[in-house]
């Protein structure tokens, strides 16, 4: 049904309903907006239906593969066997369960949710497509939270089938025997891990010099000693030019060089929503990288806010939520800005990396006089237990001994990534984190041990 201009009036609108969305629209609600939420696709967005999740439960199921070789020398004889089907179907309940207490937690707090595409046509007006319907909504405020899309390469063109993106591989139910995966970065080489233990002969390409270009060397060095370890091949240094029947066809340091490949996955980064729904028309400004220009209280407009990675900085779903609230609370008329200290990067690769805050590296390059204390993984007690102690926790203080970074690779260290985030927010100094008891045997004593050796006083690493 086709309904005309006559427009609904809404009081606050949340457009797009992933980590972002959903979130603004329960702050909201509970600071009494009447909320509605226009979603086009599945509530969750990328991260929670086609991202985030299902790669993190595919990443447990590919450990659980590599298991038997890990405890082998503990005594334990025992064997794995994959069925793609059978892991398909798993990952889909994960991502159904929490899919459903989204639409649980939105349902409880009044928030109406509607299906289909909004698009702005006017400063206070969205029209919502669906199918062949089509509503007008008047808004007396508008969050905005539409996320992004994977960046397609012209070179080599998604079909579906051989060449796809890191959704369609996520969903596969056959296991490519030769992939390549174009982009080192975080995505790539979590994705390359996984598949690696699934089975998979892995390959990544990355343009820059090194994978998870931008982190610190030594994390990189140790990730990529890691991926060698599994059998990843890595082309550094090199880009996808073509496709052919006997495989990816890459341009490096070597010349061209074909990879076999039955599947190939580009995830060479993403890019924002904006042009999708019409931001012009409200006022707002859109830079050059398809970024939407914001103030502190994520204002775009004096009406309408825009969040997540519609927004310079970090396409994270944890960014995405933390700019909710603070849209939520200046629509609703409450003082908050968006301006944090740190914000934590993750990579669930193997071993795993944790980055908050400043490196020395960073601290240099910034003016400031840091210094740091690198404590090995091969000296925790913690780590030895687990059979995993490749890697380090570092902590990184100014000249006032004020914690102002915190990074480690290693297993399980994404875990830390909560008291490191905290530590760096709050300032606390070394003697603070070198001062606090941590359970022992713990990964958490990792950074006490670092701060401890910070301030001069290393206990179980010299």
């Amino acid at each position: 049904m086709v309904v005309g201009e006559i427009a609904e009036a809404v009081d606050l609108l949340v457009i797009g309903g992933g980590p972002g969305g959903y979130a603004a629209a329960l702050h909201a609600a509970r600071l009494g907006r009447r909320v509605t939420l226009v979603e086009r696709g599945e509530l969750g967005g990328t991260c929670l239906n086609v991202g985030c999740i299902p790669s993190k439960a595919l990443i447990e199921v590919a450990e659980a593969m590599v298991a038997p070789d890990r405890v082998a020398a503990w005594g334990v004889t025992t064997t794995a066997s994959l069925d793609m089907s059978a892991v398909q179907a798993h990952l889909r309940s994960v991502v159904d369960k929490l899919t459903g207490g989204v639409r649980h937690l939105l349902d409880a707090a009044g928030v109406v949710v509607l299906a289909g595409e909004a698009r702005f046509v006017k400063p206070n007006r969205v029209v919502v497509e669906h199918g062949a319907s089509v509503e007008h909504l008047d808004f007396r405020h508008a969050i905005v939270a539409t996320g992004s899309r994977p960046v397609d390469l012209v070179d080599i063109p998604p079909d579906g089938t051989r060449v796809v993106g890191s959704a369609d591989l996520l969903s596969t139910e056959s296991l490519p025997e030769e992939l390549v995966l174009v982009g080192g970065g975080y995505v790539g080489v979590e994705l390359g891990c996984a598949f690696a233990k699934l089975g998979s002969r892995v390959t990544i390409v990355e343009a820059e010099t090194s994978i998870l270009p931008g982190f610190d060397d030594r994390i990189t060095r140790t990730v990529t000693r890691g991926l060698r370890n599994l059998g990843v091949g890595i082309c550094c240094s090199s880009t996808a030019v073509g496709i052919e029947e006997a495989g990816l066809v890459i341009s490096g340091p070597d010349g061209s060089v074909v990879l076999p490949a039955d599947r190939v996955a580009v995830v060479v980064g993403r890019r924002p929503n904006s042009d999708l729904i019409g931001l012009v028309e409200v006022g707002a400004t859109v830079d050059d990288r398809g970024l939407v220009v914001v103030d502190s209280g994520r204002r775009a407009t004096e009406s309408v806010f825009a969040i997540g990675d519609l927004t310079a900085g970090p396409a994270l779903a944890h960014k995405a939520t933390a700019e909710a609230e603070v849209a939520a609370d200046v629509a609703c008329g409450r003082a908050n800005a968006f301006d944090p200290t740190c914000i934590p990067l993750i990579v669930f690769s193997d071993p795993q990396v944790m980055v908050v805050g400043m490196t020395e590296a960073d601290a240099s390059g910034s003016g400031i006089a840091a210094t740091s204390y690198r404590f090995p993984l091969a000296a925790s007690g913690r780590a030895a237990t687990l059979g995993m102690t490749d890697g380090f926790v570092t902590v990184v203080a100014d000249g006032d001994g004020t914690v102002i970074g915190v990074q480690a690779v290693g297993a399980h260290v994404a875990e830390l990534a909560g008291e490191a985030a905290l530590a760096v927010e709050t300032a606390a100094t070394v003697e603070d984190m070198a001062g606090t008891i941590h359970a022992h045997p713990t990964l958490g004593e990792a950074i006490a041990e670092a701060a401890m050796g910070l301030a001069g006083r290393p206990l179980h690493a010299g």
